[in-house]
């Protein structure tokens, strides 16, 4: 790119928020650390009336970082989708690029992002997550390995792809401005997935997504089984919700977990009168996870941490269990609304 301000437009970039004391101000460095100029530059938070010192921190860099323009708008409705409309509301920027708190974005991944926005490959752009423990144990240093594995993802690209191109979606995102206009802005009544929802209306409008491994973004894992069921539990939650809308997003990977999961619960089930089928239970959970530890091996030894060879596959049962649950959950719950 340029080096003047008709090179350079207006970016907003967007960070919906609530208690992240202990990132918030990593993020906000990162940002500082652009190669984009700052003085082209502004950040929106959305602070879904954060409880910690999520606000303090804020403040306190703000206070020491004049040559950034840094505002602070609450979100009452403390969901993700309406922390992400209220930002875009007030944002002033031609270009949006959204973030996460639990997100470091690489030096020059605002400035590739607007790059290749201006030169038209799409109506999204976003890049690979580099993902890290979220805490110094084996357990979440296993979780963060699982996640950024296809036998515990699946094929979501951005967390491994190294090829460019057009996709289904991208984690986080930059758009113009104008496409919210154009498309609306997240539906506020999906908890989860609000994401892939938002690029099914891009690509329905004929919008392309474009995915660059070279926008790269360390995104940090969740650090203990219990967080990790619970976002997947919601994942799983909230992608039948969104299917109901989208059925033709359905992809392979979506459909594994809820019929492993279905297909133990009928297991279960049958082993109360039927002896053997206990038995047929047992050595299918034991394949399960002795294939998963074999999948676990490469990585184990590569990171030099054989405990992998238990916590990987403890931590892709757990997203597998989960998301499969929640999605079941949602079907039969039809009614329901879980947080």
């Amino acid at each position: 790119m340029g080096k003047n301000k008709r090179e350079f437009p207006i970016v907003s970039v967007i960070v919906p928020c609530y208690n992240e004391e202990h990132t918030i101000v990593l993020l906000l460095e990162a940002i500082y650390l652009q190669t984009y100029p700052l003085a082209r530059m502004e950040v929106v938070v959305s602070d879904s009336m954060s409880t910690d010192a999520t606000g303090e921190n804020i403040q306190k860099f703000i206070n020491e970082h004049h040559d950034i323009q840094i505002k602070v708008v609450d979100n009452p409705k403390r969901t993700i989708p309406a922390a992400i409309n209220r930002a875009v509301a007030v944002a002033k920027g031609e270009f949006i690029v959204r973030l996460d708190a639990h997100s470091i974005p690489k030096k020059d991944y605002v400035e590739r992002s607007i790059k290749h926005l201006i030169e038209g490959k799409g109506e999204n752009v976003g890049g690979v997550w580099e993902i890290q423990p979220g805490g110094k144990s084996w357990i979440a240093k296993s979780i963060a390995a699982a996640a950024a594995n296809p036998f515990g993802v699946g094929d979501a690209l951005y967390r491994f792809t190294e090829k460019a191109g057009y996709v289904d979606t991208v984690p986080f995102g930059a758009f113009r401005k104008e496409t919210f206009e154009e498309v609306g802005y997240f539906d506020e009544t999906l908890l989860a997935n609000e994401d892939y929802e938002f690029n099914a209306r891009i690509r329905k409008s004929g919008g392309r997504i474009w995915l660059d491994p070279a926008i790269r973004c360390v995104y940090f894992a969740r650090s203990d089984l219990k967080k990790l069921a619970h976002q997947y539990w919601r994942y799983g939650y909230w992608k039948w919700q969104m299917l109901k809308r989208y059925p033709n997003t359905l992809r392979w990977r979506q459909v594994g977990p809820p019929l492993f999961v279905l297909g133990n619960i009928l297991l279960i089930f049958l082993s109360v009168f039927i002896k053997p089928v206990g038995t047929i239970f047992g050595l299918e959970l034991l394949l399960y996870f002795v294939v998963l530890s074999f999948a676990s091996v490469p990585v184990a030894l590569k990171e030099k941490a054989l405990l992998f060879i238990v916590g990987i596959p403890v931590a892709a049962a757990v997203m597998h269990f989960s998301w499969g649950a929640g999605f079941l959950f949602s079907v039969i719950n039809w009614k329901g609304r879980v947080q």
